[in-house]
């Protein structure tokens, strides 16, 4: 039994003493994802973000799959970053000698080894296949770099077979050995036996590859390290071929929050990157995505959310907090919501109320959300307004008068607005990949130096159908303080609807500002 916080015991295996190695083939295998191609920039960009995350390893490519790959590998390999950077090589020489040419730190090497795989992708024997992995385990190590050799579908692999296999790479001088759950079909009592035994046989380091066909993967990985396993491979957001890998965040965070092992994993960071893997795969992530989804701390039932304002640990895990994560705790208003949250939501704007103002404004707010709209900032705000007998009649900082939209196949996008600010008029021109960006550029611009503003989400939504549906736009905006808002526009035009959007935003944050 392991006592993990304030004396609650857990039956788990206390693993305070181990470190785990976190290797990341977000730009491998996570490139592998059906529909996602990266740029060699986009590559060098991710790199150095994982860098700063703090991974051991970065799986940069497959040197040999072609020329661009190769030369987006080397350029990763001769960034000057901390982590060891890898190419992946068939048991071939040329496949291998592309990885030199790349300047990796670690050649990863793979057979399969696996009856199905073995006959009908390479049509060697089992003999054969030893052969080949022990030539390319020796030749990596004749080089002067360090190997990991992978059996490729070990999972579904003869186990004394397996274990032949890992003992003959082991003896050519192999520096860690790989068990990939290739298919993704193990289970996590079998992946703890199977990892166990090897463990039994192998002296050097073990590393898993758990695929996520039946969402085992990171469950399996953790499995792995519990049997004796010191490596897992991860990708952010849990990408990768068919329905993905394990994922880097809610790995290292079950590791380092439950079990108490040690990584490099500088976890504050975690949401930062994910959000850049979004952008760039354009593959966005549920809202209830664990760590680092929209809703992992957000709280809309009227219980927990007055639970977690009185103490966070009577509807969280305590032992991972949002800041951990790089993350930040919302209380969301919708029909579920309390009296306590909405007090609180209000009072964090300045907004002082009695009981029958509150109980007014709790119920307008849920007969909203009760027609299926989701609550922002702006819409509290303006319940709040209506019920207190204020209008909307507090000053605006920001007033917009015009905003002018240039676009064309053969012209940049290009945007104009006009509009006041505290009283003076300010123009601005900008270009974007869009319309829509050159405004929200424009918009942000005419605010100059007080512009300190981050935007966090933006949405947009047709409400109805037809070529003349209108646009719902969300967007959530943070300030340097870390107050968060949120606000929407709908407008036939999704140019106006997004601007509207954002200045609304904007206001409501400098509202927030001269209150507190």
């Amino acid at each position: 039994m392991y006592t993990l916080k304030e004396g609650i015991d857990f039956y788990i295996e206390p693993m305070q003493n181990k470190k785990v190695t976190i290797f990341d083939t977000t730009l491998r295998d996570g490139e592998q994802t059906p529909g996602v191609s990266l740029t060699s920039t986009q590559k060098l960009e991710i790199a150095h973000q994982l860098d700063k995350l703090g991974v051991d390893i970065i799986e940069a490519g497959f040197p040999i799959s072609s020329e661009g790959d190769k030369e987006s590998v080397k350029s990763i390999s001769n960034a000057g970053l901390d982590t060891i950077v890898c190419g992946l090589a068939r048991v071939l020489k040329k496949d291998i000698d592309a990885c030199f040419e790349s300047d990796v730190g670690l050649v990863h090497t793979f057979v399969p080894t696996s009856e199905v795989q073995r006959i009908y992708t390479i049509k060697k024997s089992q003999e054969e296949v030893i052969q080949l992995a022990v030539e390319a385990v020796q030749y990596i190590k004749d080089h002067g770099l360090k190997c990991m050799f992978s059996a490729m579908d070990a999972t579904r692999t003869d186990p004394a077979y397996l274990i032949e296999v890992f003992k003959a790479v082991q003896e050519a001088g192999c520096d860690i050995i790989n068990v990939p759950d290739t298919v993704g079909i193990m289970v996590p009592s079998a992946m703890y036996r199977q990892i166990k035994d090897i463990a039994a046989e192998i002296t050097i380091p073990i590393d898993v590859h758990c695929h996520n066909d039946f969402g085992l993967a990171v469950a399996n990985s953790l499995m792995a390290v519990e049997a004796g396993a010191s490596q897992v491979q991860v990708t952010i957001n849990g990408i990768g071929e068919r329905a993905g890998n394990a994922d880097l965040s809610q790995t290292v965070m079950s590791l380092t929050s439950i079990y108490g092992v040690k990584t490099n994993i500088r976890t504050e960071y975690l949401l930062e990157t994910s959000k850049m893997i979004e952008n760039y795969t354009g593959i966005r992530l549920p809202p209830n995505t664990p760590v680092v989804g929209q809703n992992a701390f957000s709280h809309e039932s009227g219980i927990h959310s007055q639970g977690v304002l009185e103490k966070s640990d009577t509807f969280e895990p305590g032992i991972m907090t949002p800041e951990m994560v790089g993350h930040r705790r919302r209380i969301v208003l919708g029909k579920h919501t309390g009296k306590h949250a909405v007090k609180q939501s209000l009072e964090s704007a300045g907004i002082k109320t009695n009981e029958k103002q509150l109980d007014e404004i709790v119920f307008r707010i849920k007969e909203i959300a009760n027609k299926g709209k989701q609550i922002t900032d702006a819409d509290l705000y303006a319940v709040a307004s209506a019920v207190l007998g204020k209008a909307s009649s507090d000053e605006e900082f920001i007033k917009l008068k015009e905003v002018s939209v240039m676009t064309g196949n053969i012209l940049t996008p290009t945007a104009v607005v006009k509009a006041d600010i505290d009283g003076k008029e300010i123009i601005s021109a900008k270009t974007g990949v869009g319309p829509v960006d050159a405004a929200l550029k424009a918009v942000r611009d005419i605010l100059g130096e007080s512009n300190h503003f981050k935007l966090q989400d933006f949405r947009i939504d047709a409400i109805t159908g037809g070529a003349d549906a209108l646009a719902d736009v969300y967007i959530g905006l943070e300030n340097e303080k870390g107050r968060i808002v949120t606000a929407r526009s709908a407008n036939p035009d999704i140019v106006m609807a997004s601007v509207e959007a954002l200045v609304n935003a904007m206001n409501l944050l400098y509202k927030k500002e001269e209150k507190s």
